[in-house]
């Protein structure tokens, strides 16, 4: 999906032309000291900027990722948050994960240039540069959190060293550099000024630092069974962060994409008259996301959902709890038909196909780093400021942005609107409690129904891989993973990587695996 209109800044040559004119130019004669700006087009740019680079890249790992209906909701289909009724394209759904691809490690072909680029204005240089240092981060986190085992320091060696057939770094040691790499992005916005490109921010270096030190505790959190290891030093990485750098402070730091009403451009499931949604009609809101709010009188719910067609048609008001009816995820896709097809369901709340910017997608979020700090303090890596306090900021944060862009007076709250004071008090009625794993329980749960539409790299699925939480049904009578008794935990590697770096791929899986390259392996990250 594009968000704003970039420059086109590729130079191109036409070699067929370019040979025919210096043959003539040999057989007559006629060149001339004009050569270079009679093969000038005047029409093209020979240069680019940081800007323009900048600006690519970040809707390369932002927008791009959910440039359509489907792609904006399977990440949703895996981590049971909805469900899909269109033929057989529930494979997420039902737990089938086959392989992935290593097209996100493209954009960084660009980092390098827009660092060369940049370097023309030494008061904006650190800040691209720390922008770079995040951008490789994200996407090496995202690739070696499907896969395990990902090349790094060999990894753009193509074009520079001509290195075609990069070798593959272990995952402890991609993680290890991921760190160092988020370490550096922050220290060079702090010592840089606010930059151009940047649509998600608006260049602001501040609220870049934020964003750094946030996703850089989630980093850390998914390092959890490793805070014994000497090399990684996670707790002491992580009370570092939290003692001395800027975090995030509300939802308006969000890492977000917002939406204007333009084809192409607007709220990925929207269906207004400027972009037509045809895949409605195949949508279902999960049990695992109405039942657990209906159970803690959540009114997100009514923000989430539409109230079912057959309780209404009972007597039942919208604004009642009972009218929901959510369907469980791994029930056959008979069963969700007939659901559907009866309107014993809850679909999607309509502000998100009726409103072409329903709300702004995040991919990390303000009270993702809430839940974080909360979890941190439930294990006994941070002290000083007691989970609950945490945990209440994640809950309200999520709270006070549904409030903020759907607004208390519409009919897309169902007469159930997030108030001030339910805000204040809510946090309170599901208070932390019990022993650590009860309350990390309690924590993952309040992070999974916070991003419904949000976080949309998997990481509700990642979350429920890393904690159990919150607990998903496995029926082995629609389970598409083999064996049916088990979910998979990662995603094969790319076909072109076992067919063009074979060694380099076959000595990874082989280290990490056993040589079996399969879905139910567990990376070094998982162990």
């Amino acid at each position: 999906m594009i968000f704003h209109k970039l420059k086109i800044f590729a130079v191109k040559h036409n070699i067929n032309s370019l040979g025919t004119l210096l043959l003539l130019c040999v057989m007559t004669g006629a060149c001339t000291r004009n050569f270079d700006s009679i093969n000038s087009n005047p029409n093209t740019s020979t240069t680019s900027r940081a800007d323009w680079l900048a600006t690519s890249m970040l809707t390369s790992i932002t927008s791009s990722d959910i440039n359509t209906q489907n792609s904006f909701v399977l990440p949703f289909l895996l981590g049971k948050y909805v469900l899909w009724t269109q033929g057989n394209s529930q494979a997420y759904q039902y737990n089938k994960l086959q392989r992935t691809d290593f097209t996100r490690l493209t954009v960084l072909r660009n980092i390098a240039l827009m660092n060369k680029y940049a370097a023309s204005d030494p008061t904006t240089q650190n800040s691209y540069a720390g922008l770079g240092h995040f951008i490789r981060a994200w996407q090496f986190f995202q690739l070696s959190m499907q896969v395990g085992d990902i090349p790094y320091s060999d990894a753009l060696k193509g074009e520079s060293d001509g290195d075609i057939q990069p070798k593959y770094d272990a995952q402890k040691n991609v993680f290890i550099g991921i760190l160092k790499e988020l370490d550096q992005a922050d220290s060079l916005f702090a010592s840089g000024a606010n930059f151009k490109g940047d649509f998600i921010y608006g260049g602001n270096v501040d609220k870049w630092r934020r964003l750094t030190n946030g996703f850089e505790l989630h980093v850390l959190i998914n390092l959890f069974k490793k805070t014994s290891d000497p090399d990684l030093k996670v707790t002491e990485r992580f009370n570092n962060i939290v003692s001395s750098r800027p975090l995030m402070r509300d939802y308006t730091d969000n890492f977000a994409v917002t939406y204007i009403n333009v084809a192409g451009s607007c709220y990925p499931w929207s269906s207004t008259g400027v972009q037509k949604n045809p895949y409605t009609i195949y949508s279902m809101v999960s049990s695992d996301v109405i039942d657990s709010l209906k159970a803690r009188q959540d009114r997100r719910l009514f923000y989430y959902a539409e109230p079912a067609a057959t309780k209404i048609a009972g007597g039942s008001s919208v604004s009642d709890f009972n009218a929901y009816v959510g369907v469980e995820p791994s029930a056959e896709y008979t069963t969700t038909t007939t659901a559907r097809s009866a309107g014993n369901f809850s679909d999607f709340n309509k502000r998100y196909s009726d409103l072409y910017n329903a709300e702004p997608v995040g991919l990390f979020c303000y009270w993702d780093q809430e839940f974080i700090l909360a979890e941190a303090a439930v294990r006994g890596w941070i002290s000083g400021v007691p989970a609950q306090a945490y945990y209440a900021n994640g809950i309200q944060g999520s709270m006070n942005f549904l409030a903020n862009y759907t607004g208390a007076a519409t009919s897309y709250v169902h007469g159930m609107a997030l108030t001030a004071g339910y805000i204040a008090n809510y946090p309170s009625t599901v208070a932390l409690g019990g022993n650590t794993e009860d309350q990390v329980n309690q924590i993952i749960t309040q992070k999974y129904l916070a991003n419904f539409f949000q976080d949309v790299d998997f990481n509700g699925w990642y979350e429920n891989r890393r904690t159990g939480y919150p607990v998903f049904a496995l029926n082995p009578n629609t389970n598409q993973n083999i064996p049916g008794t088990q979910f998979p935990v990662r995603w094969m590697y790319p076909q072109n990587e076992l067919d063009y770096n074979g060694n380099n791929v076959g000595a990874a899986i082989q280290s990490q695996y056993g040589g079996h390259d399969d879905v139910n392996q567990a990376m070094w990250l998982l162990k």
